[in-house]
Formats: structure tokens, sequence, C-alpha cells
């Protein structure tokens, strides 16, 4: 009479905690350079860039009291003459077309920079004078005074090409460039002679954004 089989033998209770042991240390080990590469993403990436704080409200009422010298509400006129950048903007901030600007139009603008969430924008400027490039020469984007004291200038040196890389104050991990804004621009050069039109009665400005079309290579032409 035969006999009937017997059951295999079960493993040991060792054994699945040995084979499990085993598992755990692979899993652990193969998670470490996965660790490793998110660390270092998160150490070497560059900083997000967010745009200055300002407020739209307190920069619409300083703009008005900076250049609305007759106190009718408006910067208009021979007014903004002497407000280079709002009126190379006029087109954007004037939202009625009446050839000024008010503190709700200055407000409204600086609203959409804020919404655009862009925090700083690359800029080249091109330099001539007399018809040829201007070497060496020092571009400043100073910020309008009535935005407010985050907003930082931005400078850049033209090269043989009488190009220039203007930008803030950077660390190496960061994008150069500039913050959406509004400014007046000054171009220096040592032993040049530069009319003050130019840099300290500058009657040069222009507005950061990302809706402004003419953005890339801005060109200054001197006398």
């Amino acid at each position: 009479m035969s006999e009937s089989p017997q059951p295999a033998p079960k493993p040991e209770r060792w054994w699945y905690q040995y084979h499990l042991w085993h598992l755990l240390v692979l899993v652990t080990v193969a998670a470490i350079p996965c660790s490793w590469y998110a660390c270092k993403i998160r150490w070497f990436s560059p900083p997000m860039i967010l745009p200055p704080r300002i407020d739209p409200f307190a920069a619409g009422a300083a703009a008005m009291k900076q250049y609305d010298t007759n106190g009718d509400g408006t910067i208009s006129g021979d007014e903004l003459e002497k407000a280079p950048s709002l009126k190379k903007s006029l087109a954007r901030i004037d939202r009625n077309e009446d050839a000024a600007v008010t503190a709700a139009e200055t407000t409204g603008r600086i609203r959409q920079w804020q919404d655009s969430k862009l925090g700083r924008c690359s800029l080249l400027c091109e330099v001539n004078k007399g018809g040829k490039p201007l070497v060496g020469a020092t571009v400043k984007f100073v910020p309008e005074k009535f935005l407010g004291d985050q907003m930082q200038t931005a400078t850049g040196v033209t090269d043989e090409d009488g190009l220039a890389d203007v930008s803030v104050p950077i660390s190496s991990d960061e994008p150069s460039g500039l913050a959406p804004g509004l400014y007046l621009v000054e171009i220096t050069k040592k032993g040049e002679d530069i009319p003050a039109k130019y840099n300290t009665k500058t009657i040069l400005g222009e507005e950061i954004a990302i809706d402004v079309d003419e953005l890339g290579i801005l060109r200054f032409d001197l006398d």
C-alpha cells in the first residue's frame, strides 16, 4: 500500500524575516540616489524671482504729488514732459485716452504688472552717438520715486557694439534683468561730453512690462 505524499515543510519564520530584511535594504539603497537628486534640484535650482512689493494706491497718489504741479488731479501737457517714463507709457496707462494720467490709472497699471507675475525681465540696450556705437558708456535705469523703495536701479556698460546688458545686482544663480516698472534712463561715459538731457536732466523714460512690444533691445541715439 503506497504512502500518501507528505506536504512540503513550511519555511521557518526566520526565513521570511531574513528575506524581508534584504528587500528593505535594497529599497533603501535604491532610494538614496533619488533622494539626493531631489535634494540637489531643491538646492541648486535658480530661486523664483517675485515682483517687487509696490503699494498701487500709494504709488498712484505719490505720482500725483510728484508730477501734478498745478493740482488738477492729472499729469498732462507740460507736466508729462517732466515725467518721461509716464509720457513713454501713456498709451498703456491712459485708459480713457484723454492724454492725461490720473492716480487711478497709475494704480491700475501697477496692478497689471503685479497680475502678470513677472518678477524680472531681461533687457539689452543699444547706445549710439553721432551714428556710431558708444563704447564703454554706463546705462542706468532708475525707478520712478513714486514706486517706493522696493524697486532697484539697474545698470549696464556698453560693449564694442554699443550694447549693454542692463540688470539689477544679482547672485551667480539668478537671471539678469530688472523688475516691471517705470524708469528714468541715464547714460554717461567718463571723458565723453554727453548732454545733461540724457543723464542728470534726462528726457529718457521707459516702461518695463510683459506687454511692452518694443522690449528686447532698446535703442538710444544720442546727439
